[in-house]
């Protein structure tokens, strides 16, 4: 169920028999050439709601404003501060406990989220809080390297962009259609969480916005078995930590 799809009488009787809600957490920014620039929230929140459905569990309006400032230097990228992302965080998740929710799993779609999302989690010493990057679990993350290998980069990688071609639509790769530069593992290790430095150096660095990942290696194909396997692993994971009592991570 769709928070913001139903009413407050309803929201109201499935606090009655259960606490748990879901809430994608994504970004609106650049995804390369074929990628589109919604493609982080796109994702979480088809993962979430498909998982939902499997869990029937409720399911939050996705946080599409989020940092990524890495990534201004392209048009259409949209970005807040961490500090403004975690004062939002914080405020929903005030709210969301006052009115009886009292396990709130975030499905994240965007490396630049998981930082202030911890921090504001933390701010709720013995509250039911989950974390969690939806490419991250294991079913996901090994069609992942199944399909791509090395190519799937860090992003624009041709998994998300599988996802957004089953859900939405398909953009022709264009220029995607050249392999990018790999990354080093060092690389890779080095700017995990999208520490990728000041916007115009990091678009002089990677000019057409794929960092290593070969956008142009996806399909509608695996992005269907990707969003099912993700939409399945999620509904089995948020179960089994609703159901453990409270812990976070």
């Amino acid at each position: 169920m769709r928070l913001d799809l139903a009413t407050w009488q309803e929201v109201e009787t499935y606090l009655e028999t259960s606490g748990g809600i879901v809430i994608p957490a994504g970004s609106t920014e650049q995804h390369g050439p074929m990628g589109l620039i919604g493609t982080d929230a796109i994702c979480a929140q088809e993962i979430a709601e498909g998982a939902a459905e499997l869990a029937d569990a409720m399911v939050a309006p996705t946080l599409a404003y989020t940092p990524a400032p890495f990534n201004m230097a392209f048009p259409g990228t949209m970005s807040v501060s961490e500090p403004l992302f975690e004062a939002l965080v914080l405020e929903l998740l005030e709210g969301l406990l006052s009115h009886g929710f009292d396990g709130i799993y975030f499905l994240n779609g965007h490396g630049a989220n998981l930082a202030p999302l911890t921090r504001a989690a933390e701010g709720f010493a013995g509250a039911r809080i989950r974390i969690r990057s939806w490419w991250e679990i294991e079913a996901v993350d090994a069609l992942r390297k199944a399909y791509y290998g090395d190519w799937e980069g860090m992003h624009a990688t041709p998994s998300e962009v599988a996802i957004t071609q089953a859900t939405h639509r398909i953009v022709p790769p264009g220029s995607a259609a050249k392999a990018p530069e790999k990354l080093s593992q060092d690389y890779i290790e080095r700017h995990a969480g999208d520490r990728h430095g000041p916007a115009e150096q990091h678009r002089q660095r990677f000019p057409d916005g794929r960092v290593g990942s070969h956008s142009a290696l996806a399909t509608p194909q695996h992005g269907g078995a990707l969003l099912k396997a993700a939409q399945a692993s999620v509904a089995e994971d948020y179960l089994d930590w609703l159901a453990g009592g409270p812990q976070r991570g």
